[in-house]
């Protein structure tokens, strides 16, 4: 059973993700579900959301309008020329990697870190002294050493195998020594018999917000600035994150390609690895996951240089 809310503040949380800028920024230019979604969360009170002045500028694409994002700006050109864009889909057919094997280190000791939702989902982020990276879990590759610095769950699976996408995925976001994202370890999720003692370790499950959600007028002082909505952040939450790679056999067996950021830029020069072995929940851990979630999967690409599984 997961434990209850320790803790609601507002305070922001570091970037740490792969897939965007996961610190609950608000979104804008949204498409029509997303819309009526932020309507409703406006007028509800939910007490594991924060209400804060917010002048932060609004992000302009959306999940579900992502066959076009590099048509809305400049900057985003690479979802729409890039030839290392994720995610894509997977086969048996492409067999399975016999190369840049990981091997993790650290990952036996609890971390402590900040628990939270990205605004589509839940997420973590591990703690660190400012500017150095090299005291989280590591996990080493080739001649490259990558430091876990948060994850996140997509809902649904950004990645499928074989035509079938999972209920959600787990991203491992890995940087190297300066904080520059290098790698990711895909962790498919899918409903089971039992508790998947990973989400057992954490805080109850924060809901998602969608953005800018305002407060009703009424409630905002003439000349003052509009108020958002953000997630709750749970603080010094402890959880071991040998429980993720005990899911998946360790990753023993796993698909790896060159890819790239899964949201706007885009930006490519990441390396991927996907785990052959779905990871179960429970039917209930599952119900709280999606219903802490919304619609977070980029549209699959076209492969093209990504090399699957080569040398």
């Amino acid at each position: 059973m997961l434990l209850q809310l320790l803790l609601v503040t507002s305070v922001a949380v570091t970037p740490v993700f792969s897939c965007a800028d996961h610190t609950g920024r608000q979104r804008g230019h949204l498409s029509p579900r997303h819309l009526k979604r932020q309507e409703a969360s406006s007028n509800g009170s939910n007490p594991a959301l924060d209400v804060t002045n917010s002048s932060e500028p609004s992000v302009d694409w959306a999940y579900d309008a992502s066959y076009d994002w590099g048509a809305i700006q400049p900057d985003y050109s690479t979802c729409q020329t890039g030839t290392q864009q994720s995610p894509i889909a997977l086969t048996l057919t492409n067999g399975l990697s016999l190369y840049h094997h990981p091997t993790f280190d650290g990952y036996d000791r609890n971390v402590t870190g900040n628990w939270t939702n990205w605004s589509y989902g839940p997420s973590f982020t591990l703690d660190h002294l400012p500017d150095d990276y090299t005291t989280l879990p590591s996990m080493s590759y080739d001649n490259v050493t990558a430091y876990l610095k948060g994850w996140h769950i997509h809902a649904p699976a950004d990645h499928s195998v074989g035509g079938d996408r999972s209920k959600a995925e787990i991203h491992l976001v890995n940087v190297d020594k300066t904080g520059h994202e290098v790698a990711v370890l895909a962790i498919r999720l899918d409903p089971g018999t039992a508790e998947m003692p990973f989400f057992t370790q954490l805080p109850e499950m924060i809901p998602f917000v969608t953005g800018p959600s305002r407060i009703p007028s009424n409630d905002v002082a003439p000349g003052q600035p509009a108020r958002t909505v953000k997630p709750a952040v749970v603080e010094d939450v402890s959880m071991n994150m040998e429980l993720a790679l005990d899911s998946v056999d360790r990753v023993n067996e796993f698909w790896t390609y060159k890819g790239s950021l899964t949201s706007p830029p885009c930006g490519e020069g990441i390396r991927w690895f996907v785990a052959r072995t779905i990871a179960f929940t429970s039917v209930d851990q599952m119900k709280m996951i999606l219903g802490a979630s919304t619609y977070s999967a980029r549209q699959e690409q076209e492969v093209w240089l990504h090399e699957i599984n080569s040398a």
